[in-house]
């Protein structure tokens, strides 16, 4: 059945589907030592070089909207930090539940997680913990007691809740939105909103899909495009683990814009204990705390342009500058800063003109430059004219002659 399959590839991305294994409790429960945490996510925030750009800004001022499975507002290291917006599932599954929300505080942790207990020495730091969160809830969890009902409602219904999400992202103050989210077919619905998002300055990332390297429908030994983030303006995420190598299951497709680290990352769940989650979900959610920095210390900056910042300023670039797989290569957060900067002082500077171009149309070293005029002195001047009034009269007296041959009564 078409909208139950379609479900499955929307809870895939979610990372609870394709790489169940790679979603593990982790080593630390919810009372486990700050530094054992703290330690274990270093790695992840010295591949995305978030040092130098905590210099400048954390992220004050910017609202991240997480549309996904609903955000914990009450979980220790986002306290006080997320606004809950609406639950547009169809489903009514209460808050309290504990499967309620678990995929989506997972993410909000990686983006907006500021700690706690004194000065946030304590559990997990976000990539913009300055950054507040927007909780859009658009998908159940895949152990929500409501997901089989989820997985009957109709395709149309389940692509009209995705854009209205956006919709409610966009007319709330949302500077970024984070979807690691995917869905198997494209809409207009939904890229309309998309449209809008990207017309209010909206900066919106999306995760690539956990489909690995698996054949899509064309045989062309690429993964299955997944929406949102094929897109035309979404930055779409793909996954590495600790080394700067590709996931195995980081989806293989033209969409990859960049990559983060997505293997193995420590994140804080509903529960209030510590896991690691592994998916191009938790790369979708660091690259959009990268945006969140960007953002707010740029706010008015385009939104093609902080991809660009992103995109010309990684690290870890393949061979060829891009692949399919790690898109540019991995998002260096201080990097892309500085360029966020560089591009926002240029921005009112003419690029050039057309008539500048025409100036230099055949010209250049090579170019064979014309004769030199000399001045006219006042003799030559008076040649001139006097040759112009002998060829004005025979000019005239040339008309006349015509004129004669011509004359009918002649």
């Amino acid at each position: 059945m078409l909208n139950r399959r379609w479900s499955r590839r929307l809870a895939a991305a979610l990372g609870v589907v394709v790489v169940p294994a790679l979603i593990v409790p982790a080593l630390w429960p919810a009372a486990a030592a700050a530094d054992g945490i703290r330690d274990s996510q270093q790695w992840v925030l010295q591949m995305l070089n978030v040092q130098p750009a905590w210099a400048v800004t954390q992220g004050a001022g910017v609202t991240v909207a997480v549309i996904d499975s609903g955000v914990d507002p009450a979980v220790s290291d986002l306290y006080g930090s997320v606004t809950t917006g609406p639950d547009y599932t169809g489903v009514h599954t209460s808050p309290a539940d504990p499967n309620w929300g678990v995929h989506g505080t997972w993410m909000a942790s990686l983006i907006a997680g500021h700690g706690h207990g004194p000065g946030g020495d304590s559990g997990i730091t976000g990539v913009a913990p300055g950054a507040r969160i927007l909780s859009i809830r658009v998908i159940p969890d895949r152990a929500d007691p409501n997901y089989r009902k989820y997985e009957h409602e109709q395709e149309t219904l389940i692509q009209q809740s995705l854009a209205e999400g956006i919709d409610y992202a966009v007319g709330h103050g949302a500077k970024v939105i984070s979807m690691s989210i995917g869905y198997s077919a494209p809409s207009g619905t939904v890229r309309e909103a998309l449209l809008k998002a990207y017309q209010a300055g909206v900066v919106v990332v999306a995760s690539a899909g956990n489909s690995g390297d698996q054949t899509g429908s064309g045989g062309d030994s690429q993964a299955p495009e997944s929406y949102p983030a094929d897109y035309p303006g979404v930055i779409s995420v793909g996954a590495v683990y600790a080394d700067g190598a590709v996931a195995n299951f980081s989806s293989d497709n033209l969409s990859v814009k960049v990559a983060a680290p997505g293997v193995k990352v420590p994140a804080q769940g509903r529960d209030g204990a510590y896991w690691l989650v592994s998916g191009t979900s938790p790369a979708c959610a660091l690259v959009a705390g990268v945006a969140a920095l960007i953002k707010s210390r740029y706010p008015d900056l385009e939104p093609d342009l902080v991809a660009r910042a992103m995109i010309s300023t990684t690290t870890d670039r393949p061979a060829d500058r891009y692949d399919s797989q790690v898109g540019f290569g991995v998002v260096n957060a201080g990097a892309a800063l500085a360029e966020a900067g560089r591009l926002w002082r240029n921005r009112d500077k003419p690029a050039g003109t057309a008539v500048a171009a025409m100036v230099k149309f055949g010209g250049g070293p090579g170019a064979v430059p014309a004769a030199p005029i000399s001045p006219r002195g006042d003799g030559q001047l008076v040649l001139y004219a006097l040759l112009a009034l002998v060829s004005l009269a025979l000019i005239v007296a040339g008309a006349a002659r015509l004129r004669t041959l011509h004359d009918p009564a002649g």
